[in-house]
C-alpha cells in the first residue's frame, strides 16, 4: 500500500506524508529488487520529512557505500555515532567501507568490537569468516563461519564456506571428520552428505563416495548436483550402466545440460558402445555448439571408427573455437595424414611447433612429411631445429643420416649415422623403412655391419 502511494504521489506535484517506518519499507523494497534511483529518491523525501531518523540516515550510508561514495558515508556515519555511538549498525557500515578499501584487518577489528553491542552475533560472525577469506587466512575463517553453525546448523551458506575453507587447505580428512561430526546432528541434510561425497571423492575414496551421494538423493530425489557426483563416482568404479542411468535422471529433472550428455557419451564408449557415444556427443554440440570437448569427442569417435573424412570435419569445427589449443592442431595433422592431404598435415604440424608443443613426434612427424614430398632441405632444417632440443636422441640422428646423403654430404651422413648407431643400434631399420637407397649404399652397409658384430 505505502509503495503505490508513494509511486503515485512521483506522478504528480503533491507531497505525501509517510511515517518513519513506512519510508524503511518503501527504501527496503527498492534495494531489494535493484531501483536504486527510485530508493534514493525514497531516502531523499524521507529524510526531508523526519530529518532526525538515524533508520533512515543508515540507509542513505547504505546507498553511499553502493554507489562508491565513500567520504560522504564515513561523514554521514560520524554524525550518527556522535548520536549513538553503540549504534551495531554504524559498526557494520565502518567494516564494509574499510574492506571496500582492502583495509581488511581494521574491518575485522571493527566488527570484533561490534559483536558487544548486537544481540543476535551470526551475521558480524559471518561478515567476519568473509573478511578472514579475503586475507587468504582459511582457519579463521572456518572458525568464524563454524561459531554461525553452531547457532543455526540450516546455515547452508557457512557449511559451504567452511567446506570451501578446508579445500583450500587441503584437508580433506578434517572437512570428513567436520561433516560426519554434523550430521550426526543433522543427519537429513542432503547438503551435508553432499560435501561429504565430494571430500571422499578428492580422495579417492569412491566407494565412500558414492554412499554419500546415495543418501544426498534419498534425502531430496531432485537433487541434480547428488545426482551428477553419483554418476561420477559409479564412473570411477567402472559401473559405466549406473552411471548413464544417474546421468539420465539428471535429463528429467531439468533442461538438458551438454555436460550430462558428453559424460553418458564418455560411458558409452568405454562400454564400447561408439555408436551411442556419438550419438550423445551429437546432442552435446547441439545443446552447446561452442563447447570444443564436444567436436573433439566426436572427431575422437570417427577417427577411431575410421571415418577420417567425418573426423576432419568434427575436427575443424573444434579449431575454429579454440585456434591455440596443440591437441587439436595434432589430431587435425593426424587426419591429414590419413587422407592423404599432405600439405594440410604439414600445416598443421608447423602450427604445433609455432604454439610452442616441441615434442619429438611433432618434428619427427613434420620431416617424414616434407620428405615424402621431396622437400629435402626443409626437412632436414626441421631436424636441426629438432636437434636442439633432443641432442642425443635415435630418432632424430638416422634421419639426419638419411637426409644428408640424400643431399650429397656423406661426411655428415655418416657422423650421424655413427652418433645413431651408439645411441639405439636396434632403431637403425629406420633406415631402411625412410631412405631404402641411402640404407643399400655400400658405405653405410659397413657401417653398421661393423656395429653388428660389436653388438654380438
Amino acid at each position: 500500500m505505502s509503495i503505490s502511494k508513494f509511486e503515485s504521489m512521483l506522478k504528480t506535484n503533491e507531497v505525501y506524508f509517510f511515517d518513519a517506518v513506512e519510508f524503511e519499507t518503501i527504501i527496503e523494497h527498492y534495494l531489494n529488487i535493484g531501483k536504486q534511483s527510485l530508493a534514493k529518491k525514497a531516502v531523499q523525501l524521507g529524510l526531508e520529512q523526519h530529518p532526525s531518523s538515524i533508520q533512515l540516515k543508515l540507509m542513505k550510508v547504505e546507498i553511499l557505500i553502493f554507489e562508491d561514495e565513500l567520504h560522504e558515508a564515513i561523514k554521514m556515519l560520524s554524525n550518527i555515532e556522535a548520536v549513538e555511538p553503540h549504534n551495531d549498525e554504524v559498526f557494520i557500515q565502518k567494516a564494509i567501507i574499510l574492506s571496500k578499501k582492502k583495509q581488511h584487518t581494521e574491518a575485522i577489528a571493527i566488527l570484533k568490537e561490534s559483536l558487544q553491542y548486537i544481540e543476535d552475533p551470526s551475521d558480524v560472525w559471518s561478515m567476519i569468516g568473509m573478511e578472514y577469506l579475503y586475507l587468504d587466512d582459511f582457519e579463521n575463517a572456518r572458525l568464524n563461519f563454524a561459531k554461525c553453525i553452531e547457532v543455526d546448523y540450516e546455515d547452508y551458506s557457512s557449511l559451504y564456506n567452511i567446506v570451501y575453507c578446508f579445500d583450500m587447505e587441503d584437508s580433506h580428512e578434517d572437512a570428513i571428520k567436520f561433516l560426519n561430526s554434523y550430521l550426526d546432528k543433522n543427519p537429513y541434510c542432503e547438503v551435508a552428505w553432499h560435501q561429504l561425497g565430494r571430500q571422499y571423492f578428492e580422495l579417492g575414496m569412491f566407494k565412500e563416495a558414492l554412499t554419500a551421494f546415495d543418501y544426498a538423493v534419498l534425502i531430496d530425489d531432485s537433487f541434480i548436483g547428488g545426482y551428477l557426483e553419483k554418476a561420477k563416482s559409479l564412473e570411477e568404479l567402472k559401473r559405466y550402466e549406473e552411471a548413464i542411468e544417474n546421468y539420465l535422471v539428471t535429463l528429467e529433472l531439468d533442461d538438458p545440460t551438454a555436460y550430462a550428455y558428453i559424460r553418458i557419451g564418455e560411458c558409452y564408449e568405454k562400454l564400447e558402445n561408439t555408436q551411442t557415444a556419438i550419438h550423445f556427443y551429437k546432442k552435446a554440440v547441439h545443446e552447446d555448439p561452442l563447447l570444443d570437448r564436444g567436436w573433439i569427442l566426436l572427431t575422437n569417435a570417427c577417427y577411431n571408427q575410421g571415418n577420417y573424412q567425418k573426423a576432419l570435419y568434427y575436427i575443424n569445427k573444434a579449431i575454429h573455437i579454440d585456434e591455440a589449443n596443440v591437441l587439436y592442431w595434432r589430431r587435425y595433422g593426424d587426419i591429414n595424414l590419413k587422407l592423404n592431404f599432405y600439405e594440410e598435415s604439414v600445416k598443421a604440424f608447423r602450427t604445433c611447433l609455432s604454439l610452442g608443443d616441441r615434442e619429438i613426434e611433432i618434428y619427427v612427424a613434420l620431416a617424414d612429411i616434407l620428405l615424402f614430398l621431396g622437400e629435402f632441405s626443409e626437412a632436414l632444417k626441421t631436424l636441426i631445429q629438432a636437434k636442439k632440443t633432443y641432442k642425443e636422441f635415435a630418432e632424430i640422428e638416422y634421419r639426419l643420416c638419411g637426409l644428408f646423403m640424400i643431399l650429397g654430404k656423406e661426411e655428415y651422413s655418416v657422423t650421424h649415422l655413427n652418433n645413431a648407431l651408439a645411441i639405439d643400434f636396434e632403431y637403425h631399420t629406420i633406415v631402411k623403412e625412410l631412405y631404402p637407397s641411402v640404407f643399400e649404399n655400400k658405405r653405410i652397409q659397413k657401417i653398421i655391419s661393423s656395429y653388428d658384430k660389436a653388438v654380438q
